[in-house]
């Protein structure tokens, strides 16, 4: 039987696909290197699943996959796919002219879609998932951080990797099941989780959502989708969210910065740099004093998410102070990649227009004082096109702008033809932001080696491939350039040749 990929608002209720992946099965990935995409892969290897994909991007994940033994093809052709295979796993993202999954259709291999599997796994044990348009990554991450602290061993799957706790996923002894649930082709709707979180609400992925009422609704499924005895934990400055908190028919905690939220936090001036201190109130009385080392008003905001959720479960809150104090965050999410010739390189997820606004006044607020680069490279086509306008206006906070090509990703040949980054760049040009867009990468980071100063403090920003610019850069920073080289353009104070 072949699932479709396809979504309509009348399947909503009849989405749920109950299979057991089997030990000793072979489960193949069609865009294994994502980030829901390897963790789910590890999660099947550890359930005794034999795992094989395909990517034709190399990024690190897929490094640490083919380290537990697990195959990947860089070429999509289908050519380690047969009759043996017994599954093939699908991210929202493939589309049914991908070359491999017109082999799996014509061997009739069974084809599922990722976020089916991951609500068939969460039925095994008590779900919690975590959804919302920012704020997913880093607030899962909290959570399996306290919950593996309390010795809950929960299982997780997480859309970016976090060291302190093995990764981006594992296969815990325990009932608790910690997942994101995206919201991209309603792929959240696959889930049937215990306790829902839902961060916030904004326009997004408008290359599948026509606008935002339509995800508002989404969301609205996604929170009446919580059982009655279950739990949902809502962002109280959120409009929106409290539009789709209405669909839900179990008990609903709020958190916020306000004191009319169940759960709200006041700033506490840190006595040491970089450290975020906050005061935390539950109904008014005072739950305690806690810090991290990630800055942000909005990793607070986070905070306060896994606060509530970890409290409703029972954990003590000295072990979620202690969980804090040492969570260090997800990799890409105010990652310092390293300081080097005291020039402090930053890389950053951020791609929408709100995201890139919050990591920039986190930058600001932790550096007040020193010059700040934003190296941002733009994701989709189509998400350049529908948010332009707000995306022109989030950079007002930093001193340098570097804007690199627009990263592919689902986008036809319409959305290709309708924007670019020279488009982009000229809107954030007209709001006064001092930028000059950069048509190959390399020459970025050939800029910044040659005019990044000490105390500079350089952050990459997309969910795209502009991370290996932060790290190309730490390895270079303060490499002695030819007289000859810097002759050729390749160093150049002043615009490389194609450079605005």
């Amino acid at each position: 039987m072949d699932i479709s990929l396809a979504h309509t608002t009348s399947s909503v209720n009849n989405r749920f696909f109950n299979y057991k992946p089997l030990r000793g099965n072979r489960v193949y990935f069609i865009g294994i290197g994502g980030n829901g995409m390897s963790a789910l892969a590890r999660i099947l290897v550890s359930e005794g699943c034999i795992v094989a994909g395909s990517d034709i991007l190399l990024s690190p994940l897929i490094s640490s996959l083919e380290k537990i033994g697990v195959m990947v093809n860089s070429k999509q052709d289908g050519s380690m796919m047969s009759l043996e295979t017994d599954m093939v796993i699908v991210s929202a993202a493939i589309q049914e002219g991908n070359p491999e999954l017109k082999v799996a259709r014509q061997l009739g291999i069974k084809v599922v879609k990722y976020s089916q599997i991951l609500g068939s796994l969460m039925q095994e044990k008590r779900g919690i998932a975590i959804s919302g348009t920012h704020g997913k990554t880093t607030t899962s991450a909290m959570i399996s951080t306290i919950l593996k602290k309390a010795e809950l061993d929960p299982t997780y799957v997480i859309g970016g990797e976090v060291t302190d706790i093995g990764g981006n996923a594992h296969l815990g002894k325990g009932n608790l099941f910690v997942a994101e649930a995206c919201e991209y082709n309603s792929s959240f709707l696959d889930l049937v989780p215990s306790i829902g979180v839902i961060t916030n609400i904004e326009e997004d992925h408008l290359d599948y959502y026509g606008n935002l009422e339509e995800i508002v609704n989404a969301f609205g499924h996604f929170a009446n989708r919580i059982a009655k005895n279950g739990l949902l934990v809502v962002n109280d400055d959120d409009r929106n969210v409290a539009v789709a908190a209405k669909r839900s028919v179990c008990k609903r905690e709020t958190y916020s910065l306000r004191h009319t939220s169940h759960w709200y936090a006041k700033k506490i001036p840190p006595a040491i740099q970089g450290i975020n201190k906050f005061r935390v109130y539950n109904r008014g009385k005072i739950f305690g004093d806690f810090w991290l080392k990630i800055p942000g008003s909005h990793n607070i905001l986070n905070a306060l998410a896994a606060i509530a959720v970890c409290t409703s479960i029972g954990v003590d809150k000295e072990v979620i102070k202690t969980s804090f104090e040492s969570f260090k965050g997800a990799k890409r999410r105010f990652q310092i990649v390293a300081i080097k010739n005291n020039i402090t390189i930053i890389d950053d997820y951020a791609h929408h227009p709100t995201e890139i606004d919050v990591t920039l006044k986190a930058a600001r607020e932790l550096y007040p004082a020193r010059k700040i680069w934003c190296v941002y490279q733009p994701h989709q086509y189509s998400r350049t096109r529908h948010l332009l306008k707000k995306l022109s206006e989030s950079f007002y906070l930093a001193d340098k702008v570097a804007l690199a090509d627009i990263y592919e990703s689902r986008d036809n040949d319409f959305e290709k033809t309708s924007i670019s980054s020279l488009k982009l760049y000229e809107e954030i040009r007209k709001t006064g932001v001092d930028i000059q867009y950069y048509p190959q990468m390399e020459y970025i980071t050939d800029m910044l080696c040659l005019n990044a100063k000490p105390g500079d403090v350089i952050i990459t920003m997309g969910a795209g491939d502009i991370w290996k610019v932060a790290h190309e850069l730490a390895e270079r920073i303060g490499t002695t350039y030819s007289a000859e080289k810097k002759n050729q353009g390749a160093y150049c104070n002043t615009p490389l040749p194609g450079i605005l």
